[in-house]
């Protein structure tokens, strides 16, 4: 008797060890598409779920982006139960781009939307079908927007409520196991045409810029910048939590909101810690995140390390730092 095909296999691995801490008869919520990705990663959790007896549950979310969406996400319900879903949800969003453009407004309507999803069933986890892919893509964008440690650590595995089965790094799942295993099942997936669109980074990234990369480096390239980022990932964790406690410690030992951060605790602390802890305490004070920028964070710490008397250095939000009798002000300008 001969066992399932290699990448129907490896997507139902990479599901038994996402999930292998999860109770047994929990729900688990999978987000799908309509894609590949999703797809098979909602029939390895169908086949997964048998003896532990898992209750699973498809979510798809309209984003409303394309002509013909509504009958997409309908087509997609139906793709879900046939395959063994034991529910299946469907959410509209209104994507309002503001100052995120669209593929960041669209992925943050939708995490809403699956975060109301886990919160209304129950769920002990929501699946995301991210592939190593993915991965290197990530990392891709991360160095060629200079955006530091954390982005160039690419997507994590496992946040929050989120698990990303398909990036074990071990494991090695790229679109083309999905692909393959959607065509091996029988499973009809639907193709974004946004995936073919040259206005999205994303696209050229993966239309242009690993095929050159593959050609003049040799193979392998989206597997070495996704072991890359699993490499990295354990550091910048670190760094993080260390930030977080000197964050706490340094705002536990401000005489009051206003009062400030000492200026003398932050300069001793290593450039990489106190930088972090700046960027927290802008955010705190009302910067949005969004709209922070490393340029920013280094202003502020010059207030520390390279004082010559500036007044203030004025922030998003608005927020502006100040240096004033030995410490550090953030908060909105008066007046």
């Amino acid at each position: 008797m001969t066992g399932p095909h290699p990448s129907v296999a490896l997507t139902r691995r990479a599901v038994r060890r996402a999930l292998a801490d999860v109770e047994p008869g929990a729900t688990v919520v999978v987000a799908c598409s309509g894609g590949p990705d999703s797809l098979a990663l909602l029939a390895a959790t169908v086949h997964e779920k048998r003896v532990p007896g898992w209750r699973v549950v498809g979510a798809v979310v309209d984003h409303g982006l394309q002509e013909g969406s509504a009958a997409h996400t309908a087509a997609v319900v139906r793709r879900m139960a046939d395959l063994g879903a034991d529910e299946t949800l469907s959410a509209r969003v209104t994507v309002d781009a503001g100052g995120l453009g669209p593929e960041a407004a669209a992925r943050e309507a939708r995490y809403a939307v699956l975060e109301q999803v886990a919160a209304h069933t129950g769920a002990a986890t929501v699946l995301l079908g991210h592939t190593r892919d993915d991965q290197a893509e990530t990392v891709l964008l991360g160095l060629a927007r200079g955006s530091g440690g954390r982005s160039v650590a690419g997507m994590r595995p496992a946040f929050e409520v989120y698990r990303r089965p398909f990036l074990d790094v071990t494991l090695d799942v790229s679109r083309d196991d999905t692909v393959t295993a959607c065509q091996v099942l029988g499973i009809e997936t639907w193709h974004d045409p946004h995936n073919d669109d040259p206005g999205y980074a994303r696209v050229r990234v993966r239309r242009t810029v690993l095929p050159v990369l593959e050609e003049q480096l040799g193979p392998g390239i989206a597997a070495a910048l996704a072991r890359t980022a699993a490499q990295l990932r354990p550091d910048m964790q670190l760094l993080d939590e260390l930030a977080d406690q000197a964050w706490r410690d340094l705002a536990a030992a401000a005489d009051g909101a206003t009062s400030g951060l000492a200026v003398e605790s932050l300069a001793a602390l290593h450039d990489a810690l106190r930088r972090r802890v700046l960027h927290r305490a802008a955010v705190a004070a009302g910067a949005p995140a969004s709209e922070l920028t490393h340029e920013h964070v280094l202003a502020v710490d010059a207030l520390l390390t390279d004082w010559r008397g500036q007044r203030w250095i004025d922030l998003p939000g608005p927020v502006r730092a100040q240096r004033a009798q030995g410490r550090l002000l953030l908060e909105r300008p008066r007046g």
